[in-house]
């Protein structure tokens, strides 16, 4: 039995705060060293690091965009030969697939982010670096592609002409230990909402303000995130005249204090690719009111339990209407749904294995 532990290499264009900066740097670190040696390569700055990394050998390239990474990534492969090479995001995931031919004994491994067909429908700007052409012929020279939801499964299967048995499904873990808040829903203050996400056309805010115009009830309305929309979004409030309701923050390390002191969580997205931020909402207690979307929400919302999700905007409000008048939900019954099904050691020891399946050393010859 060879006991020689897997290289891996993972990377990621920065480690700017975002979904899968967080959860693959979180991977990278809770990898079991006795089988893994582990090295965090980063094509951006190290300036603009928000995650705070622990025993892991990071290496930054500082190189304003992943396209000017190209060298130095192919030839820290080239010196280092890794066994396995793990990127996230599509086009870092596009560029180091057509370096793949050249390095026959590592295995390539691409995580993908988002549904790419829905997202390239409401924000088409997104994945602009490479064509829908360029991608699919990427796809087809990895190794493995993880999908972190059914929805994302499907769409590589579909729409990027991926073999399913290339891909694997493995959802996003709760990344951290979260404080389970005390007290629902009080009747004697305003309703408190909450959402937490990019300001981009594809996280949906607008129609979330639609149908907060329409509500009769008192409520508050926190806001956090930056983007593109910022301008269009705080323009339509004024114009409902909801500017009073809402509390902006753009950034803030604090996300548990904010989603503990909310009493339902907002989600307006068309698609996502797994939200994280509504995993994190629940293990709090905050449940959810989500549009029907593509991206794992069948797979995060046990309606009645944690959340609903509605189909139109009709619906939405009737929900609102509905929890402003009789509360069901319980902060402990609405974290339990999500532990169960993403708790760390389940989803590290699902990737571990993979690792370990895909590693050469671990292949009898």
């Amino acid at each position: 039995m060879n006991n020689t532990k897997t290289n891996i290499i993972f990377v990621l264009p920065s480690l700017a705060a975002g979904g899968a900066e967080r959860i693959l740097s979180y991977v990278a670190q809770n990898l079991n060293t006795k089988q893994f040696n582990v090295t965090l390569l980063i094509t951006g700055y190290e300036k603009d690091t928000v995650y705070q990394i622990e025993n892991l050998n990071i290496v930054y390239f500082n190189k304003p965009r992943v396209l000017k990474a190209f060298g130095s990534l192919f030839q820290f492969f080239r010196k280092h030969k890794p066994d396995i090479v793990v990127s996230s995001i599509v086009h870092l995931n596009t560029m180091i697939a057509f370096m793949s031919p050249y390095f026959r004994n590592t295995k390539f491994v691409s995580r993908e982010a988002n549904v790419l067909t829905v997202l390239n429908n409401h924000n088409p700007y997104t994945n602009s670096a490479f064509p829908k052409a360029m991608i699919v012929l990427a796809y087809k020279l990895v190794d493995c592609i993880i999908c972190q939801s059914k929805d994302m499964q499907k769409d590589m299967i579909a729409n990027y002409k991926v073999p399913k048995t290339k891909t694997v499904l493995i959802n996003n873990p709760i990344t951290k230990v979260f404080n389970l808040k005390t007290a629902s829903y009080d009747t004697s203050r305003p309703m408190k909402f909450i959402t937490i996400g990019r300001l981009s056309k594809e996280k949906g805010h607008e129609r979330i303000i639609k149908v907060l115009a329409q509500l009769n009830f008192p409520f508050q309305y926190t806001i956090i995130g930056s983007g593109n929309e910022k301008d269009s979004i705080f323009e339509m409030l004024d114009n409902k005249n909801l500017t009073k309701n809402i509390k902006y923050i753009s950034f803030t390390k604090n996300v548990e204090t904010y989603l503990a002191e909310s009493d339902l969580f907002l989600q307006g997205s068309y698609v996502e690719g797994f939200p994280n931020v509504l995993i994190e909402s629940c293990v709090v207690g905050t449940p959810i009111l989500a549009f029907n979307a593509p991206g794992g929400l069948d797979e995060i919302i046990e309606p009645g339990k944690n959340g609903y999700v509605a189909d139109t905007e009709a619906d939405y409000l009737k929900y609102l209407n509905q929890l402003y008048n009789s509360f069901p939900f319980n902060p402990e019954t609405v974290s339990q749904v999500v532990k169960n099904k993403f708790n760390s050691h389940k989803i590290i020891n699902e990737y571990t294995n993979l690792f370990l399946k895909l590693s050469h050393k671990n292949q009898h010859v």
